[in-house]
């Protein structure tokens, strides 16, 4: 069995491994990009960069890859009445998504990560290497032996990585599972839709039905299930009748997704709960660490800006990265999350409080007038928001949103994880 070192060995080549690998081989380091999968390969996601991710990609100098750009975005309430979410540009990130296939997006990050240096291996990190520091590495399936000084895991929601280091709870942990499909279909807007199979029942999730850069569409669906990963099978069970709503709607011709095309699913893991960023020598990246926004889904920015941090952390303070990446987290991602996962904890497998949130929201007066704070919140946009009426709507709904959910056990959990990264 032969072996090789590396300063850090990056395990996952997504956008979270392959941002890591970049910034650390751009500083000199020796980089190892282990990835079970040959590039380019598939990913379930609803194909858009937000705007904080087109920030760092501007941040490190690394191209966009063309696509298309999207602004505005629809949200379709439980009563089929509709809300414009206005995208405003921000003080520290532009007014825009990008609609780009994971395909081509991941493929161009990894590409970027080995031209500065990072050096690729096929394989499945297996085999667990330890010494007397602590996690060293893994045997890849192909039978070398990676050995690092640091290890970041950027392995996704089921990271094995996480596991092996046991930085996860699992009974804490909030799933979510997204299954989407490509249709020939040419959508104006982004749209994403509050759904209920019966009245007063919500779907414990949303659908949507988004752009893509080719003309056609990516539609899908999300469930929460909390830590149940069993219900992760409702998502593919009722895609069909989601598509059917779809063209209730208007918003997708039948005969575009007549047959269903090809269905690729995968799970979140989301809002950090039950998570343990960083331990020793070990950080976890993105969808690894519970870095997925768990009132939409949204993975790439938080994955991106993880990254980036836990990479700055390994070559600012080496002897102290853990606690360094850990208190990055505390001050960037933390306060949102506290409050987004509480109230996803609090929503999920109660369907008629669901129904609720969503008629609410899109009630005739209300969705207009809460529209662009709405939009910034929910896409947690709010730190580096342009001062206005949107911005102070976004603040006001944080500020309810920390106060009513202060003594939760998911706020309890998130303040000790704040008092252990200090």
């Amino acid at each position: 069995m032969g072996a090789r070192r590396f300063d850090v060995l990056v395990v996952g080549a997504g956008p979270a491994g392959s941002t890591a690998a970049l910034v650390l081989a751009r500083a000199g380091a020796r980089v190892g990009l282990v990835d079970k999968a040959r590039f380019p390969r598939d990913k379930a996601c609803g194909d858009l960069i937000g705007p904080r991710g087109l920030q760092v990609l501007a941040d490190l100098g690394v191209p966009e890859t063309p696509g298309l750009d999207v602004g505005d975005m629809v949200v379709v309430g439980p009563t089929n009445r509709r809300v414009v979410l206005p995208c405003f540009d921000g003080a520290t990130y532009p007014g825009r998504a990008r609609a780009v296939t994971r395909c081509v997006f991941d493929d161009a990050l990894r590409t970027a990560a080995l031209d500065a240096g990072a050096e690729p291996v096929e394989g499945r990190a297996d085999v667990p290497l330890w010494s007397d520091a602590g996690l060293d590495g893994f045997v890849v399936d192909g039978g070398v032996a990676l050995h690092a000084d640091f290890v970041i895991g950027a392995d996704g929601a089921t990271s094995r990585v996480a596991q092996v280091a046991s930085l996860v709870e699992e009974s804490r942990v909030l799933w979510g599972f997204a299954v989407r499909c490509y249709v020939d279909q040419h959508v104006d807007l982004p749209a994403i839709t509050l759904w209920e199979q019966d009245r007063w029942r919500a779907f414990p999730g949303y659908g949507w039905i988004f752009p893509g850069p080719d003309g056609g569409a990516n539609l899908g669906i999300g469930v929460g299930t909390l830590a149940d990963r069993r219900a992760g099978a409702a998502a593919v069970q009722r895609l069909p009748a989601f598509v059917e709503h779809l063209v209730r709607l208007g918003l997708l011709d039948g005969a575009s997704a007549s047959p269903l095309p090809r269905r690729l699913g995968g799970w979140l893991k989301m809002g950090m709960v039950g998570t343990t960023p960083a331990a020793g020598r070990v950080l976890l990246v993105g969808d690894a660490a519970g870095l997925v926004n768990p009132l939409q889904g949204e993975g790439i920015a938080p994955a991106m800006t993880s990254a980036c941090a836990a990479a700055e952390a390994i070559l600012a303070r080496p002897g102290r990265a853990a606690a360094h990446y850990r208190r990055t987290l505390a001050r960037s991602h933390l306060p949102y999350q506290r409050v987004a996962a509480t109230g996803h904890a609090a929503l999920v497998g109660r369907p008629r409080a669901v129904a609720a949130v969503g008629r609410v929201l899109t009630a005739p007066g209300i969705g207009k007038a809460l529209a662009g704070g709405w939009g910034i919140f929910w896409n947690e946009l709010l730190v580096g928001a342009a001062p206005g009426r949107a911005r102070r709507v976004a603040a006001a709904s944080m500020w309810i949103g920390r106060a009513a959910t202060r003594t939760s056990s998911v706020s309890r959990w998130f303040r000790q994880m704040a008092d252990d990264a200090d």
